[in-house]
């Protein structure tokens, strides 16, 4: 069964180990070319950077898939963006030098600073709101709202447990009191057999995996209800931010235009995706899983300010829900969008995407 990134595939607070050095980036005077390039209207030569995904080649990175087949990072000034196939969370190879860019999520990056020392940055968010849920079936617990969570059995995953626990925290809840939660692994068979009231699932994955499987389904989103956490983050080391401003400038641009037609048109760049990744994808779930993601992309805050910008709101809601999961930072010590603004700045057409 296919797996979505974030935490289930990524190392929370307690066992995150990050190793090697930070990335070596590229000096200075390649930077300054790059915006001499641009100020001379030229395309800037970029040349080659690497990019860690954080799972599977699937619907959660159409964007970059439309980036790279539409010509978008040429246009941008790129010679070659390679994407690596995940999962990883993108750390390791961040701070190695492996990799120029990583597209993970804030639990694994603010664990990393908060524990590890590490020296990374967020730049920015395709997903606006994360994609967790309480899942449960309507003809059984139908659980809808936080109240219907007392008194039931919830399935958790280990890799969850602390996400989970924020989001009781956050909810004035109890686990072992209110709550009870019973340790699962990522196959919903024990929510469809009634071993469990309700499962901790993603909206883009186990819910549609549930409902297509032709059981009715009620969701009870973690985003809208006390856990507000960006999720597809954008991230690079500090040393690679200061020194190739320029370059991810242009590289945030060829993003927002590939996931602009993503949102254009979400039953097409599904069937783009099943046709062109050559991977057993099931084209009926990954058109659901576009159109249910898409939700999570194009949000009031995204179509004011663009898409991947973070609103300072949502950035503190973010650090909430991290220290609720026992991880303490403050936002500016994880998020730095200015690159993002000054993209916008340049190029206002781009807020105005076909979402």
């Amino acid at each position: 069964m296919m797996r979505t990134p974030f935490i289930r595939r990524g190392a929370l607070a307690a066992g995150l180990i990050v190793t090697g050095a930070i990335a070596l980036t590229a000096c200075s005077s390649e930077a300054d070319t790059a915006a001499n390039a641009n100020a001379a209207g030229e395309s800037a030569g970029h040349g080659s950077i690497t990019v860690q995904q954080s799972w599977i080649k699937n619907e959660e990175f159409a964007g970059e898939f439309y980036a790279t087949s539409k010509g978008y990072y040429e246009e941008a000034g790129f010679d070659e963006v390679t994407l690596l196939e995940g999962p990883s969370t993108g750390v390791a190879e961040l701070m190695g030098g492996t990799v120029q860019v990583a597209l993970n999520d804030p639990l694994a990056v603010a664990a990393a600073v908060a524990n590890e020392g590490a020296t990374i940055k967020i730049i920015g968010a395709t997903f606006q709101k994360n994609p967790f849920t309480i899942l449960s079936l309507k003809d059984g617990a139908d659980i809808a709202t936080v109240a219907d969570l007392k008194g039931k059995k919830i399935g958790v995953q280990d890799s969850n447990r602390a996400a989970f626990s924020a989001f009781l925290e956050a909810n004035g809840l109890v686990e072992g009191t209110d709550v009870e939660v019973v340790a699962v692994q990522y196959d919903p068979a024990p929510l469809v057999n009634g071993e469990v009231d309700g499962f901790y699932a993603y909206l883009t994955n186990e819910s549609l995996t549930v409902e297509l499987g032709g059981n009715p389904v009620t969701n009870l989103p973690l985003a809208d209800n006390g856990f507000p956490l960006v999720a597809e983050t954008v991230s690079v080391t500090d040393a690679y931010l200061a020194e190739n401003r320029e370059l991810l400038k242009d590289f945030l641009v060829a993003e927002i235009k590939g996931w602009s037609d993503v949102l254009a048109d979400p039953t097409q760049a599904a069937s783009d995706v099943v046709a062109d990744f050559g991977t057993d994808l099931d084209p009926v779930k990954t058109e659901a899983a576009m159109k249910a993601q898409a939700l999570l992309i194009a949000t009031p805050d995204t179509e004011a300010n663009g898409l991947f910008s973070i609103t300072e709101d949502m950035q503190q809601g973010t650090v909430d829900s991290l220290a609720g999961a026992g991880i303490e930072v403050d936002a500016s010590q994880i998020f730095d969008l200015s690159l993002l603004e000054e993209v916008y700045a340049e190029n206002p057409e781009l807020v105005d995407y076909a979402g």
